[in-house]
C-alpha cells in the first residue's frame, strides 16, 4: 500500500524501520526529505513537502525509535 506526505506517522515508522541507529534530529531537511523519498512504498508526487512536514515526521521518528 502506498503512503505520502500527509501520512507522516507511517513515515516515522518506516524511516525508524529503514535506518536504525539514525539519530532524527542529526538528520537536515533536504537530508530528510530524500530518506523519505526513498522509503519502499512511498509516493512522493502525493503532494508537496514543506518544512511542517519534515518537522513533524522528526519527533514521530524519535518516538519510534525510543
Amino acid at each position: 500500500m502506498n503512503y505520502g506526505w500527509n501520512d507522516v506517522q507511517r513515515i516515522a515508522e518506516e524511516l525508524a524501520e529503514q535506518h536504525p541507529g539514525v539519530d532524527p534530529y542529526s538528520v537536515s531537511f533536504p537530508r530528510l526529505q530524500k530518506l523519505i523519498e526513498e522509503l519502499p512504498g512511498f509516493d512522493k508526487t502525493s503532494g508537496r513537502v514543506g518544512e511542517k512536514v519534515l518537522e513533524a515526521v522528526q519527533p514521530l521518528w524519535a518516538d519510534e525509535i525510543d
